[in-house]
């Protein structure tokens, strides 16, 4: 199999305090996890874990977090937000379809919608494998990937957006989102214009049917625990905004 290469899909990323700035907030999946933890202290996997925003809140409850991502960028940033809190995350660079780490796992977890990053089957194949060698045996994966709702993606999607950057700038971005059903890939191009600049970033989005998805999971050696529409737990349906998807390694 050739893993994609993600060098070039990564431009949504270079400023890693930005990214902070509009996400940070966010923590319907970091209480799921907290959840599924509850008094668990054994050593769990992050991956495209970015700047810690799940992987700095569990390691501060004690738990050997190990955090991978393959821009460099955000795992700096995230190393130095660990040292402000006076938090231990094991931050390591590495490719997740290549995954070559110190340790095996009981819990291994990615967030973000992070899996439409692999854009091709043979990616999604190598990153499902590469999880598995990390698992223990009967070890559980967690993730999520936004539902493909057709009546959102059939057409061109323009709009602007208004947001505040982390040093109180204003910043006004417009984007372009458009699909392609045989590649199932969504093309989405910003164009930021912030303190009299503008500047565009891209990213590529690969969205898996749900069959597909079952199929694929199937195929590389896991069984399904939980399928949720939402990480509240909420019953998957067509019109769900997300698939979160609990698997345990067979």
């Amino acid at each position: 199999m050739k893993p994609h290469n993600f060098e070039n899909n990564l431009q949504t990323y270079n400023n890693p305090s930005d990214y902070d700035s509009l996400y940070a907030h966010y923590q319907d999946d970091l209480h799921y996890i907290q959840r599924y933890l509850g008094t668990k202290k054994d050593p769990i996997i992050e991956l495209a874990c970015g700047t810690g925003r799940i992987a700095i809140p569990l390691a501060a409850r004690g738990i050997p977090v190990f955090g991978i991502d393959l821009h460099e960028g955000m795992i700096q940033h995230g190393i130095e937000k660990a040292k402000k809190q006076d938090v231990e995350v094991q931050f390591i660079v590495q490719d997740c379809t290549q995954l070559q780490l110190p340790i095996t796992t009981k819990f291994m977890y990615m967030t973000g919608n992070s899996f439409q990053h692999f854009l091709t089957n043979d990616s999604q194949n190598a990153l499902l494998q590469s999880v598995k060698k990390h698992l223990q045996p009967g070890g559980e994966f967690l993730f999520d990937t936004r539902n493909a709702i057709l009546s959102e993606l059939s057409s061109i999607d323009e709009y602007e957006e208004q947001t505040v950057t982390r040093n109180g700038e204003q910043r006004f971005t417009f984007h372009r989102e458009e699909y392609d059903p045989v590649t199932q890939i969504l093309t989405c191009h910003a164009v930021h214009q912030q303190d009299e600049k503008t500047y565009g970033d891209s990213i590529l989005l690969r969205y898996t049917y749900p069959m597909e998805m079952m199929r694929l999971l199937q195929q590389n050696g896991f069984e399904l625990v939980h399928l949720y529409g939402t990480w509240q737990k909420h019953e998957f349906r067509a019109h769900s905004p997300s698939m979160i998807i609990h698997v345990r390694s067979r």
